[in-house]
């Protein structure tokens, strides 16, 4: 990949006017300018959202994680033969890849969505085997991630878009070591709605996406600007116009300062090259959907489709973290989830709620 489609795609990114701060009005609600911005081009780079007693906070807490995480695929130790964080959840909290792969690109992982494989590079000599991709179930791993998850100005915005009875996605912290990290194929997060009748923009929910790192071309996330007004997009028939490149001419990059939080629809098109840079990226991602589009859905890890009790499940991490967030930052005004409220839900972060409520909390993701 060229220089020149790098510093094309950042020109192209800069003059899209759709960064800035988190400006809520006096009631809570996001600006409008905001708004129609995210609205018209499918992200929005919130700027200085994380202040920086709380990055420090997550930027240890996942260095550790990282450092604990286990060897390999199916490893019980880390590289330096301890036991490795994680194992004992029943879902797997680490996904691998080789380096500077594409894991997923042309497999029918997560409905198919990976329509293509992406340019894939050799490692560098003495890299090791695998690295991690994806850290996931990252709330009961990381304190401080948890803590974030209840950040007030955030979760008012998933009220203003997705509706006060709001239901959680998923959590997951996407890694990019220098020099090693995988790409993700270009793609459309959405996966059970493209036929609805009903589909709109925002059926498919987005993500709020909290860089610990700053993320340059070379690292960053890239998205097709306005393309999740578009419905299911042939990507294949897209790349086939661009020389049998994976590079899409219309992409721009992500880019973000560390503790800037992106908002992105998840039916925009985007995808991320391998890092061959020498910078690295870390991206905690977490998701929010319409009550609407979960209920009754027939979602990724379910055999059955969602009902009130799975939802209720999931949602109520929202109030866990509220309070987690609450007794480390008292001096904030704490979000309020009107639904969780009303069904009576009341959390109390403690190591006794840790093991009862959040330990595989994550078998209940709400995925669309």
């Amino acid at each position: 990949m060229t220089d020149r489609y790098f510093e094309e795609g950042e020109a192209r990114a800069r003059a899209l006017g759709n960064r800035g701060p988190l400006e809520l009005d006096a009631q809570g609600m996001l600006a409008r300018h905001v708004l129609d911005t995210y609205w018209r081009e499918g992200f929005y780079v919130f700027e200085g959202v994380v202040q920086p007693d709380e990055l420090r906070e997550l930027v240890t807490d996942f260095e550790s994680v990282l450092d604990r995480a286990p060897r390999a695929s199916g490893a019980h130790e880390d590289a330096r033969g301890r036991p490795a964080i994680g194992t004992d959840f029943e879902r797997p909290s680490f996904k691998f890849a080789r380096p500077l792969s594409d894991p997923n690109g042309g497999t029918g992982e997560i409905g198919g969505r990976y329509q293509a494989k992406m340019v894939e590079h050799a490692p560098p000599p003495g890299a090791p085997t695998q690295v991690v991709l994806q850290m996931s179930g990252i709330l009961q791993l990381m304190d401080s991630a948890l803590r974030l998850y209840g950040h007030p100005q955030l979760l008012r915005v998933a009220e203003q878009i997705n509706g006060p009875d709001f239901t959680p996605f998923t959590d997951t912290i996407w890694v990019k070591q220098p020099g090693l990290g995988a790409s993700v194929s270009w793609h459309q997060d959405g996966t059970t709605h493209w036929d609805n009748p009903e589909l709109d923009a925002g059926t498919h929910g987005f993500n709020f996406m909290v860089q610990l790192y700053g993320t340059t071309p070379q690292n960053a996330l890239w998205v097709v600007p306005g393309t999740h007004h578009d419905g299911k997009i042939d990507i294949r028939e897209r790349l086939a116009t661009t020389g049998g490149t994976d590079r899409l001419p219309d992409a721009v990059p992500m880019l973000c300062q560390p503790g800037d939080v992106a908002i992105c629809n998840r039916q925009v098109l985007h995808g991320s090259f391998a890092n061959t840079s020498e910078h690295p990226r870390a991206t905690f991602v977490f998701g929010f959907h319409r009550r609407a589009s979960v209920l009754g859905a027939q979602g990724w890890w379910s055999e059955t489709p969602y009902d009130d009790a799975r939802i209720l499940a999931r949602s109520r991490i929202i109030a866990l973290a509220v309070d987690a967030r609450r007794q480390r930052f008292p001096t904030e005004v704490a979000y309020e989830h009107a639904a969780l409220a009303e069904a009576g839900v009341v959390a109390h972060w403690d190591e006794a709620a840790r093991e009862s409520v959040l330990k595989n909390y994550n078998l209940n993701d709400l995925g669309i």
